[in-house]
């Protein structure tokens, strides 16, 4: 039997080689499209039974040979961090707009049977209460949350007008093994255990007891795994959330590593609270987080 042939976009990135992994044994080929631009990354991921290809996403001649007779394409590319998208925001627009709507032609035209989207949690801003549900309307804030939204769009479209099944995620703080640890901006978690190693103060951002819905990398990626190979068609098309709907506040994560912190002022345009509605990710692909947090954090 022929096996399945996934490509990952961003496959030697922190989620997606996480996600190349899962494939590999899985039993599929799979092909990574990656250009190495992660600037929080402290190392790249690469599995020795996975194909790499060093390419741009915005790149649509040199990506298209790549989707040759694929069966999945998991599109997690991006330009992906909110303070590095508003430093370029043009380059945010060209990697996460253009770069998804190349993506998603190059999958029609090798009739890829279903695209799987990473968005984001940011989508939902500041005006809405939580939890937050995907029917909510959007509150873009930033170069990186109008772009990312901008392209779920695109996947409507491409599910509407073309039949590509697509599924799109909106992750919410996604953390775990090699989680990026690099720069001011790196996700909260990598950054605190980096600092604590370094022996210097975990730096709270404004009064630590703004809450966020921390996602366990193994879960985001059951979750992509389980909408390629669901046979819901319900869950085509749609959004889902992707979180543990559960929240935890900054100083929360202080107390489980451990150490001493200093508090830094406040960033303008964060939400206070984050906290998914998972019911969708359980009702649409029998979802249920498995890892967590505090447990996660102690065995570390």
């Amino acid at each position: 039997m022929k096996r399945k042939v996934s490509v990952v976009t961003g496959g030697a990135g922190f989620i997606g080689g996480h996600l190349v992994d899962k494939l590999v044994d899985l039993g599929h080929e799979v092909r990574v499209i990656d250009n190495y631009s992660a600037e929080s990354n402290d190392n790249f991921h690469h599995n020795p039974r996975a194909e790499y290809n060093n390419l741009d996403i915005c790149d649509y001649s040199k990506i298209l040979p790549v989707f040759n007779e694929a069966d999945y394409v998991f599109h997690l590319a991006a330009l992906a961090r909110i303070m590095i998208c508003m430093t370029q925001p043009q380059l945010a627009g060209k990697t996460n707009y253009i770069g998804t709507l190349n993506v998603l032609e190059a999958s029609r035209i090798s009739q890829v049977k279903r695209v799987m989207y990473s968005s984001t949690s940011s989508a939902y801003g500041l005006k809405n209460s939580i939890p937050l549900k995907e029917d909510m309307p959007t509150d873009c804030l930033n170069p990186y949350s109008v772009t990312k939204v901008a392209a779920e769009g695109l996947c409507k479209m491409y599910n509407d007008l073309w039949n590509l099944e697509t599924v799109t995620f909106r992750y919410f703080n996604v953390y775990g093994e090699r989680q990026p640890t690099r720069g001011q901006y790196a996700p909260v978690i990598g950054l605190f255990q980096k600092q604590k190693e370094a022996g210097i103060p975990m730096t709270v951002v404004g009064d630590g007891l703004q809450t966020r819905d921390y996602t366990h990398v193994s879960d985001v990626v059951n979750a992509n795994t389980s909408a390629a190979f669901t046979t819901n068609k319900d869950a085509v098309g749609e959004i889902i959330n992707v979180g543990t709907g559960k929240n935890s506040s900054v100083l929360d994560i202080v107390n489980l590593i451990g150490g001493e912190y200093e508090f830094i002022p406040e960033r303008p345009g964060e939400a206070r609270d984050t906290l998914a509605d998972i019911s969708k990710l359980r009702q649409l692909l029998d979802c249920e987080p498995k890892v967590e947090l505090n447990k996660w954090i102690s065995y570390e």
